[in-house]
């Protein structure tokens, strides 16, 4: 029988551990694999039971809105792993950051963030918020000091995203969760791009964490979820907004999840490893302008990777000596990374970065945002380094071989 008892507190397990083993006391039976609870509402014994469901923020099994068996359990496992009190899952990353921002702003607040986030975070911050009169101040991330000048007046909210998406630019988060909290300004960090595995942004200073658990929490590509974790407070706060709003995670991607999780340290550390040994061989190829990975001693900021990570993830930015017609040309030849949006699975994904932001972004926002006709940006998975990099090879030799 699976054992429910509190673990040793004394002694705190690995992560790799906690990914198996944090929601132990949460198990509701004998069978290794739990069940999906597949109902939407949740009998009570008596009137007073009722009341008490009723009654209790993000109680198991009273309504599926309010909260789910699986839902407690996935908040559980990515709670312990940031080191937090508690979490909160939402039916997609969005859904978690419309939740943070909706429950903490209100009308006359203002937020500082950084120029470049992930481009749902940007259209909320900068487009519907604006609607309900809550001002976004965007600054560049790699300038501890514009945060400092944009933190002199007051602010409710810093929103940081560290790495970025699709350039691998980084926030010095603990820099500038100093910089907020003397402001008086809650700090939130979307950790997406490192998981817990690579970055810690609770004991960097930040007050909560949001995942796109669509990404590597997940890690196969077959649901989209979100979760938050932070203060046992703050994270009830944000629940009465999330019950409001309706992004609530349905039982079968809550059960995916769970078990993307119980893999999550051996596909980091491999896609770490891969993404290195790409990243490197890549560079020295004559048909590549440049390589923005964390890992790589070239990257501008990889002084500031090793203080604040402890591995570099899977997603690079590649700029090849190529135009948008070429650069697309060698997305589309690809045998191995699909051509197809997200990141973070078990299969690697490519995409041409201007070709995917045309949509969203005039020529002005993209160049703001570094995004380029040559840049490209590869999310590596758990194919064999050495197949990725004699697919990614054969393209670029076709770019850097002269025509005719």
């Amino acid at each position: 029988m699976h054992q429910t008892g509190p673990m040793d507190p004394s002694r705190p397990l690995h992560p790799d551990s906690l990914l198996l083993h944090a929601d132990d006391a949460l198990h509701d039976g004998t069978s290794l694999t739990p069940s999906i609870p597949w109902s939407a509402t949740f009998t009570a014994a008596d009137a007073g039971a009722f009341a008490r469901m009723a009654s209790e923020p993000m109680h198991p099994a009273y309504y599926t809105r309010y909260g789910n068996p699986l839902h407690r359990r996935v908040a559980r496992i990515v709670a312990d792993l940031e080191g937090a009190a508690t979490g909160l899952v939402a039916a997609s990353g969005m859904g978690a950051i419309a939740t943070v921002a909706m429950g903490l702003l209100a009308q006359g607040d203002r937020v500082v963030a950084q120029r470049n986030h992930y481009m749902g975070t940007t259209k909320l911050l900068s487009e519907l918020l604006a609607r309900f009169g809550v001002h976004a101040e965007f600054v560049e991330q790699t300038d501890v000091e514009a945060f400092a000048r944009a933190l002199e007046r007051p602010a409710a909210l810093v929103m940081l995203e560290s790495p970025t998406n699709p350039d691998c630019s980084l926030t010095d988060l603990e820099a500038v969760a100093r910089l907020a909290h003397d402001a008086g300004a809650k700090v939130v960090v979307d950790n997406t791009f490192a998981t817990p595995l690579n970055q810690r942004p609770l004991a960097l200073g930040a007050d909560l964490v949001v995942h796109s658990a669509t990404k590597y929490l997940g890690g196969h590509h077959d649901l989209t979820a979100g979760v938050v974790v932070g203060d046992e407070a703050t994270i009830e706060r944000l629940w009465a907004t999330q019950i409001v709003l309706g992004a609530t995670l349905s039982p079968m991607d809550a059960w995916l999840l769970l078990r993307g999780l119980r893999t999550l340290a051996v596909r980091v550390r491999r896609i770490n490893d891969s993404a290195l040994a790409v990243a490197r061989a890549l560079s020295a190829h004559p048909a590549m302008e440049s390589v923005s990975y964390p890992g790589l001693e070239t990257h501008p900021q990889h002084a500031l990777a090793r203080r604040q990570m402890s591995g570099f993830g899977g997603v690079m930015g590649l700029r090849l000596r190529a135009d948008y017609a070429a650069t697309a040309g060698f997305v589309a030849g690809l045998r191995l990374a699909q051509h197809a949006v997200s990141l973070g699975g078990v299969d690697s994904l490519v995409v041409h970065a201007a070709a995917m932001w045309a949509g969203s972004l005039d020529d002005a926002g993209m160049a703001l945002s570094g995004i380029e006709p040559n840049l490209v940006r590869l999310s590596v998975g758990l194919e064999h380094p050495d197949d990725l990099v004699a697919d990614l090879t054969r393209g670029l030799d076709a770019i850097a071989r002269p025509a005719g």
